[in-house]
């Protein structure tokens, strides 16, 4: 990672079909770069993560005061900021989105924190989360649960990707090459020093999610099956249950025919327990296989993205 001036903030955004917001999401940014401007020295950089609306030209008419770097297509949000925090050059980087449901004006405090009492990484938790459904919430608040079960990484309730890292958890950070990437997480298992910072997120002001349920869902599963090999020994363990219970029902079986005048039990109780033990096989297959699958996708050795332009870098 490329150095620069010292006591700078480089404020990372990844921008996925945003139009409706984008012009009002720079404004604030731009604002906010203007107001601590005698505090610290700021580049913003904007990632287009491949969009195929407006949200590329409009950057670009902010060309002479913001950064840009352009996908070739759509790799994903994880991508973005990896990208982002790739070519950042300051001393401190901000990663927000840009749909300003994490407010702007909150960066300055997370500086502050990290710059004056010596925090490697702030990391925003959600207190109040605006605007979502009963559903929205109810999952998220599922999905953390479960994650800080299953991980072995100290990963908060609630938190997001909305944080500031120091220069030092950047660099160690971009070390980290992995294809499925959970950011939340990989930055905690550095180990630095961090500060969780609460506050209220916003509903989006214009636009729709990109995150819609089964991306949610496939998320979801990505940082599990990638913080966490506990899947693994639940497998092992579910399969050892149903090996106790399948031997239990045939000693029971053969207890029943040699030693009893009662009937076995026919061909409903036959085929039930076929469905319910190839059900648990199959489970437990598929579970081995997403394993298999996030190896394979690490063998390839592939980019974790690719950059079709780079606006206003020195780089």
């Amino acid at each position: 990672m490329s150095t620069k001036n010292k006591n700078t903030l480089s404020i990372v955004l990844p921008v996925y079909n945003e139009e409706e917001i984008l012009e009002i999401s720079i404004d604030r940014i731009l604002k906010l770069k203007q107001k601590i401007k005698d505090k610290v020295s700021t580049e913003v950089i904007f990632v287009n993560d491949g969009s195929n609306d407006n949200s590329l030209n409009i950057l670009k008419k902010y060309i002479d005061c913001i950064k840009i770097i352009s996908f070739t297509r759509n790799f994903g949000h994880q991508m973005a900021i990896t990208a982002g925090i790739d070519y950042a050059m300051g001393d401190y980087i901000c990663i927000i989105d840009a749909d300003l449901q994490d407010p702007p004006e909150l960066i300055e405090e997370m500086y502050d924190l990290c710059n004056n009492e010596g925090y490697d990484f702030v990391y925003g938790v959600r207190k109040e989360r605006k605007g979502e459904t009963f559903f929205k919430k109810a999952s998220a608040g599922l999905f953390y649960k479960i994650m800080k079960m299953m991980s072995d990484t100290n990963i908060n309730l609630n938190s997001g990707d909305f944080a500031v890292l120091s220069k030092r958890t950047a660099s160690e950070f971009s070390k980290l090459r992995e294809k499925n990437r959970f950011i939340r997480g990989m930055i905690p298992w550095l180990g630095f020093k961090s500060k969780a910072f609460f506050y209220e997120r916003d509903k989006r002001v214009a636009g729709i999610t990109k995150f819609p349920f089964f991306k949610m869902l496939g998320f979801s599963m990505n940082a599990i099956f990638s913080f966490s090999n506990k899947p693994l020994t639940f497998a092992v363990q579910l399969g050892t249950f149903t090996i106790i219970v399948g031997t239990l029902i045939s000693l029971y079986y053969l207890y029943l025919k040699f030693f009893t005048d009662s009937l076995v039990p026919g061909f409903t109780a036959i085929i039930l327990t076929i469905i319910i033990f190839s059900g648990v096989q199959i489970f437990l297959i598929g579970i081995v296989g997403e394993y298999i699958a996030r190896i394979f996708e690490e063998t390839k050795n592939r980019p974790l993205y690719i950059i079709d332009k780079i606006f206003d870098f020195e780089k």
